[in-house]
Parts: C-alpha cells; sequence; structure tokens
C-alpha cells in the first residue's frame, strides 16, 4: 500500500474527528445546539458522498477490483449491501421515533381509562410495523 492510498483511507476519519472536535468546541462556547448537529450532519454527509462517489467513480473508469470477465461485481455487491442497511436502518429510527411518542401516549390513555388499552398498543404496533417493512425491504434487495 502506497501512502497516497494510506492518505485516502485515513482522510475521512481524520475529517469526521475534526467535526466533532470543531462542533463540540463551539457548542462550549455557547453557540446553539441546533447549529452544531447541523455542521455535523453536513460533515457526515460530505464523507459518506466522498466514501460512496469515489468507489463507483473508480469503477466507471476501469480502476475497481473486476473478477475474471471484467464485470464490477464486486462494486455493485458492495452498493447492494449498503442499500439494505440503509433501509433497515432508516427504518428502524423511524419505527423508534413512532414508538417513542406513541408509547408513552398508549400507557396514559390506558391509566386513565383501562378499556383504551387494546385501541392504544395498536398504534404503537403500527410504529413497529415501519421496522419490519424496512427489514423486509432490506431482504428484498440481498435477495433481488
Amino acid at each position: 500500500m502506497t501512502l497516497f492510498n494510506a492518505l485516502l483511507l485515513t482522510l475521512p476519519v481524520i475529517f469526521l474527528i475534526l467535526s466533532v472536535v470543531i462542533a463540540t468546541k463551539s457548542f462550549q462556547k455557547g453557540k446553539n445546539a441546533k447549529r452544531s448537529l447541523l455542521l455535523q450532519l453536513t460533515s457526515f454527509g460530505a464523507v459518506a458522498a466522498f466514501c460512496l462517489v469515489c468507489p463507483v467513480v473508480a469503477g466507471a473508469v476501469g480502476g475497481a477490483p473486476a473478477d475474471a470477465a471484467g464485470s464490477l461485481e464486486p462494486v455493485a455487491k458492495g452498493l447492494q449491501y449498503l442499500g439494505a442497511g440503509l433501509s433497515t436502518g432508516i427504518a428502524c429510527i423511524g419505527g423508534g421515533i413512532a414508538v417513542g411518542h406513541g408509547a408513552p401516549a398508549a400507557i396514559g390513555a390506558a391509566a386513565e381509562d383501562p378499556k383504551n388499552f387494546g385501541k392504544a398498543i395498536i398504534f404503537v404496533a403500527l410504529g413497529e410495523g415501519i421496522a419490519l417493512y424496512g427489514m423486509l425491504i432490506s431482504i428484498l434487495i440481498l435477495n433481488g
């Protein structure tokens, strides 16, 4: 591995560490918490785009590792795993937010009137269904 390749591998990690340090320092100096979070999300998005685009561009030019037939199967397989992971992860985050808001409301409704428990728990189950749909999409991506 050459020095240039090692630098390209460590550059995203260094950039993320610097963005964390800058965001925490700005928050400690009294800056807005939303602005610090936005800075973190922006830097993460930039690093994710860099790490995703570089292998795809290298594969289009012919620099990606190809199999014996010359196809770009490793790049396609990696993007398939990335899509499956993103669909499950984002769906689970959405399901967690839905259950986080629905469960306390269901508990409050059941505490006021125990007859409402059956109706209230349905909304919590609907929130959990979002995560199951994300997992189903991931299975379809990986087997498709």
